[in-house]
């Protein structure tokens, strides 16, 4: 069992990583550090569905690492 969740936290992790990079489009380091602007933005669109995507996913990695803590112990 503890292999299979591991199998699905590397997956989801891997999934994580590729959304996180799809979000930073066009953003640079003073970006990502909040040296830009100060202009609020709403995301809309896929953008949107983006960002939702990826809090779904934070939730899961979440939920799957405390079962693999649990089944491993």
């Amino acid at each position: 069992m503890a292999r299979y969740l591991n199998v699905v936290q590397i997956i989801l992790s891997i999934a994580l990583v590729v959304l996180v990079i799809l979000q930073s489009k066009g953003g640079s380091l003073s970006r990502m550090f909040g040296g830009e602007g100060g202009v609020y933005k709403t995301r809309r669109g896929v953008e949107k569905s983006l960002f939702m995507v990826t809090i779904g996913l934070v939730v899961a990695f979440f939920l799957f690492s405390i079962l693999s803590v649990i089944f491993q112990a």
